[in-house]
């Protein structure tokens, strides 16, 4: 049971903080021992007879005594007041101060420790009053400074400890985060943050089995509907001679839209296992690529030089067809016009038309798989995964795509992409 309690992480706070005040009160407590107070009253009883033989004796004047207790605070700038044995005062300089009492002793003043009587050995009593100067409020100081220093570092390794397994955890739960599912954080200790760790872990696999299901699925799946496909495409053209033209037309248009959509299933499928696995890319000319695709659309391109960069030639061109498909089905028939530049080691690749646009909150979700504006036409084509894979390719290469308001009316679509990755 107790060990058990002592792997709690909050015992282990609790009693680090316990510590570190058991440490600093036996300090206090060594200083007290080492200091003996018979010495201290000792002390201050030889100092009542050097003060005696300093003052003039009981049976002189009161003024004479005043003038040498005057002199005494000018020299030592302490409060001070003489008192007769029955209490009566004889003398003071500085500020006021009580009588002693009937049977007080040489020593501190109870409940007074700036305070502090001398007892004569003629019977008077000499009262004095340390005034706070300014080294013993910096003693003070360094005296609360001494005790958190002290508990500072009872309590450092315990705290420091877990912040750096807390830091170690998260981490490791932001590269999961980003998409990294077969990262695991390391198990320290058999308390809170030991079983966090672990719980995440669990969950962490049952995650990452899911997900390689679930694509596992989807892709094999995918390639399985190419042999029905092939299939009904074969049956489809057999049957050119006897179907009616609307139909046959229709029958193609279906027949194309879900070989689009395996294949871009497929792709997507292969693009979340090589940003898993790491693929490798090779130096490109990205400017050869726009041209050819523009040509093939009739799209207007402008670039300033040839730029190379480092990224898969397949993909990339698989994205900027993607977006100039978009633009011609969804820019109403308007000119489609691409731009390639260079700014501070990123290429960016702008795709712009003069079609309706996009709604500003409609700006991000566009890049859902299977999204579609709200009133987007089915016939126009697409099968909703087209701008999903641009941004998932752009990203695969280290950067990123946004959707822009054209100035000139519609919308552009921004890739940033670094030269080099």
């Amino acid at each position: 049971m107790l060990s058990k309690l002592s792997e709690r992480l909050y015992v282990r706070i609790y009693a680090a903080l316990l510590a570190s005040l058991i440490v600093a009160g036996s300090l206090f407590a060594l200083i007290h021992l080492v200091v003996d107070p018979d010495q201290v009253r000792n002390g201050f009883d030889t100092v009542a007879e050097v003060a005696a033989q300093m003052l003039p004796p009981a049976d002189a004047p009161r003024a004479e005594q005043q003038a040498a207790l005057t002199r005494w605070h000018a020299k030592m700038h302490v409060d001070m007041a003489l008192f007769a044995a029955d209490g009566t005062p004889i003398a003071s300089a500085g500020m006021p101060l009580a009588p002693p009492s009937g049977d007080a002793v040489s020593g501190h003043r109870h409940g007074h420790m700036a305070s502090f009587i001398l007892k004569l050995p003629d019977g008077r009593s000499l009262v004095c009053r340390r005034n706070h100067s300014r080294r013993g409020q910096i003693s003070i100081v360094l005296m609360l400074a001494a005790i958190g220093a002290v508990v500072g570092m009872g309590a450092y390794p315990v705290v420091r400890r877990l912040t750096r397994r807390l830091e170690t955890l998260q981490g490791s739960v932001e590269q999961w985060g980003s998409g990294q599912l077969a990262t695991r954080v390391a198990v320290e200790g058999r308390d809170e943050v030991g079983r966090l760790a672990h719980s995440f872990n669990e969950a962490a696999g049952r995650i990452e089995a899911l997900v390689s299901a679930q694509k596992s699925l989807l892709a094999n799946a995918s390639h399985e509907l190419r042999s029905p496909l092939a299939r009904i495409r074969m049956a489809v053209e057999l049957m050119q001679g006897q179907a009616n033209p609307a139909l046959r037309a229709e029958l193609n248009q279906n027949i194309s839209e879900l070989d689009q959509l395996i294949d871009e299933v497929l792709l997507a499928s292969r693009l979340d296992a090589q940003a898993q696995a790491g693929a490798a890319h090779e130096a490109l000319d990205l400017t050869a690529i726009v041209a050819e695709e523009c040509a093939r659309t009739g799209a207007g391109f402008d670039a300033t030089h040839a730029l190379t960069m480092s990224g898969d030639a397949r993909l990339l061109r698989r994205l900027v067809r993607n977006l100039l498909e978009n633009a011609r089905r969804h820019g109403a028939a308007t000119p489609v016009n691409v731009c390639l530049s260079e700014a501070n080691g990123h290429v960016r690749l702008d795709v712009c038309d003069r079609g309706p646009g996009v709604p500003l909150d409609q700006r991000e979700r566009i890049f859902e798989p299977f999204y579609r504006l709200p009133g987007a036409s089915e016939a126009a084509g697409g099968v909703g995964l087209g701008l999903s894979l641009v941004r998932q390719i752009a990203r695969h290469h280290g950067g990123d795509v946004t959707c822009l308001a054209n100035p000139d009316g519609g919308c552009c679509f921004r890739v940033d992409l670094p030269q080099s990755k």
